[in-house]
C-alpha cells in the first residue's frame, strides 16, 4: 500500500530487554478423516520491550493462529497447542489456569482485532463495554471508570466523546469503531498490543490515521506491539524488525530497513516485487505463481518449493531449518548456510 504517509521513523531499540518469548510453538487442528492441519509448526520469536514487530505473510500462512495462539484463545476442539513455550517477562502462560489467563487478556496483553463489528457487542454502549474492562481488570468504580472511558475515547481522537459513550456499535463508522476497539485494548495501559490486520477493512486514508493512532498510542502507552499484516508498505513505516511467515513456519527474520534492502528468502524477495512503486511506470505487477499449501497438506521439502524460482533437489526433499544468518538475520532457506554465506541461486 504504497499511497499511505504514516511519517514516522520506527523508534529504535537500543536494549535486548525481552518482553515475549515464544519457543517451538507448535499449534495443530485435529480434522476428519484422521488429518492434522499444522497451522503453526514449530514458531520461535521475541519482542523487546518498546519494540513493534511485524508478522508478514499471504492468507493462509498461519499469523493469525499465532497471535491467537498467545492470546490461548484457540478453539479446542478441533485446535490444539500441543508443543511449545509463551512466556511473557519470564512467566510461561500455557501453564496458566484459564481464570489466571483471563487476567492476562487485556490487563497485560490487549488485541485489536480485523473486524471491529464482530468483536465489539452490539447490544451494548461503547462506554458500557470499555468501562467492563476497566472494572474487570482495573477495579474501578463504575462512576470512575465511566470518567476514564470518555478521556480514552479523547485519548484515540474522538472530539465529543461525551457522546459517543452513549452510543452503540452500528452508529458508528468502520473507522471509529477501530478507534474504540484501540481504545479498548488500551484501557489497561498492556505491556503487549497483538494487532491483527487493523486497517484491511478500512478505506485508504482512514487505514493511515489508524496506524498514525496506533504509533502514537504505543509511544503514550509504553507497549510493544505485534502487528500482524499481509501488507509490507504498512510495516515499512511502523515497524522495527520483520517475521515473514510461511506455511505455518517463520522463513526469514530481520530489521526492517535490512528485509527491504536485501531479501534473503525466496518468498520475501517475491512479497517485496509484488508491491507497487509509484516512481515505476509498470504495466502489470508481478505475482507469485501459485497459492500457499493448505496446513493439513505441506510437501515433503520446502513448503515453499513449488512456487519458488530458485528450487533445488534438495528443496523437495527436505524442509530447511531457520539458521542464523549473519548477526542480526535469520532465514530459513537452502541458499545460505550458518553466521553468513550464500550457496548459489539468485
Amino acid at each position: 500500500m504504497q499511497s499511505q504517509q504514516i511519517n514516522k521513523e520506527p523508534s529504535t531499540i537500543d536494549v535486548n530487554d525481552s518482553l515475549l518469548d515464544v519457543k517451538g510453538l507448535k499449534t495443530y487442528f485435529y480434522m476428519r478423516h484422521g488429518k492434522t492441519a499444522k497451522a503453526v509448526d514449530d514458531v520461535s520469536f521475541s519482542i523487546n520491550k518498546g519494540e513493534t514487530v511485524a508478522l508478514v505473510g499471504e492468507s493462509g500462512s498461519g499469523k493469525s493462529i499465532t497471535s491467537l495462539s498467545i492470546m490461548r484463545l484457540i478453539q479446542s476442539p478441533p485446535g490444539k497447542i500441543v508443543e511449545g513455550s509463551i512466556k511473557l517477562e519470564g512467566k510461561e502462560l500455557l501453564a496458566l489456569s484459564e481464570n489466571e489467563m483471563s487476567k492476562v487478556r487485556g490487563n497485560e496483553i490487549g488485541m485489536i482485532f480485523q473486524e471491529p463489528m464482530t468483536s465489539l457487542d452490539p447490544v451494548f454502549t461503547i462506554g458500557s463495554q470499555i468501562v467492563e474492562s476497566l472494572m474487570k481488570h482495573k477495579m474501578m468504580k463504575k462512576k470512575e471508570a465511566y470518567k476514564q472511558a470518555i478521556e480514552l475515547l479523547k485519548i484515540v481522537g474522538f472530539a465529543r466523546a461525551e457522546k459517543i459513550v452513549k452510543e452503540f456499535p452500528h452508529q458508528l463508522s468502520g473507522g471509529m469503531r477501530q478507534r474504540v476497539m484501540i481504545a479498548i485494548a488500551l484501557s489497561c495501559n498492556p505491556k503487549l498490543l497483538i494487532a491483527d490486520e487493523p486497517t484491511t477493512a478500512l478505506d485508504v486514508t482512514i487505514q493511515a490515521q489508524i496506524l498514525n493512532l496506533m504509533v502514537d498510542m504505543k509511544e503514550r502507552f509504553g507497549s510493544s506491539v505485534l502487528l500482524i499484516t499481509h501488507d509490507l508498505g504498512v510495516v515499512a513505516e511502523v515497524a522495527n524488525r520483520v517475521l515473514v511467515m510461511y506455511g505455518g513456519q517463520i522463513v526469514e527474520e530481520a530489521p526492517v530497513k535490512d528485509l527491504f534492502m536485501d531479501a534473503k528468502h525466496p518468498y520475501t524477495e517475491a512479497l517485496l516485487e509484488s508491491i507497487p512503486n509509484i516512481d515505476e511506470d509498470v504495466e502489470r505487477l508481478e505475482s507469485i505463481p501459485g497459492t500457499v499449501p493448505p496446513a493439513h497438506n505441506f510437501p515433503q521439502g520446502c513448503r515453499f518449493a513449488d512456487r519458488c524460482k530458485y528450487v533445488m533437489d534438495i528443496c523437495r526433499e527436505e524442509n530447511p531449518k531457520l539458521i542464523e544468518h549473519n548477526s542480526n538475520r535469520k532465514v530459513r532457506c537452502f541458499l545460505y548456510k550458518e553466521e553468513g554465506g550464500f550457496l548459489s541461486g539468485g
